[in-house]
């Protein structure tokens, strides 16, 4: 028996039906298999933020329910001295910081790369330290920059060099704190050996014959080919830079400490803490939390806006 179709009428195929119910079924299959990250995302990421925001317009003390206060705790950060001086010591320590970890990150990346066979062992050497935990790194920083007996001051003193009061002279504890951040420099100096292995040896031959010496072949043809593995640490070290804590913190505000350098090592994320869990101003503390995400922001913002010039990717593209 047959089955007439009318003239000008045309019938979907069974076939693409078919492909559509498939595709259709990929998709859930597809959101199964990430719904797990969706779920930790939403618990663990998306739900604290939410919530920090409304805490953030809220008088909050842990122990009695939150009261709303709109803007006040907002306004209160804009009057406290306190908050001044940790955004200060924040960002000088976080110019300090960055610029000298990538100085020393991409020193030893270029030793590396004529280190030939022994190139492995020295990466896992220079990685091991990121593995140390940050409280003992701030111990460390207390007994290796002890201004009496601290073993940098021993070293400067073999040529003669009368070594600061690294801990409890306010100038010179930013100098301290960046000093022991190069501990852990261990994973830019793998990210930058893998970027300078990438640089084509025929563009540093060419310079060579051109009569470049090293130092503008550095400058001129693998700075700017290494410039996006460049960008990724700056923006890395400056975000962490920005939340400095544990070391900083166990080693000056620690276990009773009262030195009167204490100022001078307050950064942002301690004032933070010492708001939410000791003073136990939550709602003043998740202000300071949002402010301190608009300024990575911002930050980062900025330095997305700057790389478009100073940074080169395979291709011409920017």
């Amino acid at each position: 028996m047959s089955t007439a179709t009318a003239p000008g009428r045309r019938t979907r195929p069974a076939t693409r039906r078919r492909r559509g119910d498939g595709g259709r079924h990929q998709g859930r299959v597809a959101l199964l298999f990430i719904s797990p990250w969706l779920i930790g995302f939403v618990v663990f990421m998306a739900y604290p933020v939410l919530y920090t925001v409304y805490l953030s317009l809220t008088d909050y003390d842990v122990i009695n329910d939150p009261s709303f206060v709109g803007l006040n705790n907002y306004r209160e950060l804009m009057g406290d001295e306190k908050i001044r001086l940790a955004l200060r010591n924040t960002f000088v320590y976080t110019l300090m910081s960055v610029p000298a970890q990538l100085a020393v990150s991409l020193g030893l990346a270029l030793l590396l790369q004529r280190a030939g066979r022994a190139a492995g062992f020295f990466r896992t050497a220079f990685f091991l330290p990121k593995m140390t935990p940050p409280v003992a790194v701030g111990v460390l920083l207390l007994m290796l920059l002890n201004g009496q007996n601290g073993l940098l001051n021993e070293f400067l003193g073999w040529f003669g060099i009368n070594g600061p009061n690294w801990t409890t002279d306010p100038a010179w504890v930013k100098p301290g704190l960046v000093i022991m951040s190069l501990w852990t420099v261990g994973a830019s100096v793998i990210i930058l050996l893998a970027a300078l292995q990438e640089v084509p040896e025929e563009l540093l031959d060419a310079a060579r014959v051109d009569g470049a010496g090293w130092w503008r072949r550095l400058w001129h043809v693998t700075v700017p080919i290494i410039s996006p593995a460049i960008y990724f640490i700056v923006v890395v070290d400056t975000i962490a830079s920005l939340q400095s804590f544990t070391e900083a913190y166990t080693a000056f505000f620690g276990a009773g400490n009262t030195t009167y350098s204490n100022d001078a090592a307050l950064f942002y994320a301690i004032y933070l803490f010492q708001q939410a869990f000791e003073f136990l101003h939550m709602g003043y503390a998740s202000a300071m939390a949002m402010l301190l995400f608009v300024i990575v922001m911002v930050v980062t913002a900025v330095q997305v806006m700057l790389s478009r010039r100073y940074v080169h990717y395979t291709g011409g593209a920017r």
